[in-house]
């Protein structure tokens, strides 16, 4: 599918495209299941949407220059924070407050490298560092308002 001559979609990305929308919506389904809460479900929604476009972004278009640059794979390290905190706290509120911190400190530290590791344009990188932290750390403050 062409919608412009820079998007031209294959197969393969609507392939990837269907697998990442199947795991964010089983991965938020996980989550849901886990409380009745407005605030937990809120938190969920924005930590899995967080991860989504951290995801898509990387595979579209890249964060770090372009979709190949190698740096790109420290975001896998931000992910893992995520993905491996939650498991370790069992899901808890509380405790994905605290993984939601430690994630957003693992995207500004990644965010820090490309800046002063001159790999990518210090004032874009910034901007983007500080949308993705913002993203997190409004994650930790609905889990966290849902622990109370």
């Amino acid at each position: 599918m062409r919608f412009t001559q820079e998007v031209n979609w294959t197969a393969r990305d609507f392939i990837t495209f269907g697998c990442m929308l199947a795991a964010a919506c089983g991965a938020y389904e996980l989550f849901a299941r886990r409380s009745a809460s407005l605030a937990y479900r809120a938190g969920a929604a924005a930590a899995v949407g967080t991860a989504f476009f951290l995801v898509w972004a990387n595979l579209a278009v890249g964060v770090i220059g372009d979709e190949r640059n190698p740096a790109n794979l420290m975001y896998v390290g931000v992910l893992l924070v995520a993905i491996i905190g939650a498991i370790v706290v069992r899901f808890r509120a509380q405790g994905m407050a605290r993984v939601m911190v430690a994630t957003a400190v693992a995207q500004a530290v990644v965010g820090a490298i490309a800046i002063f590791g001159r790999l990518d344009v210090p004032v874009m990188m910034l901007a983007i560092t500080t949308m993705y932290v913002v993203l997190w750390m409004g994650a930790s403050v609905l889990f966290g308002k849902a622990a109370r």
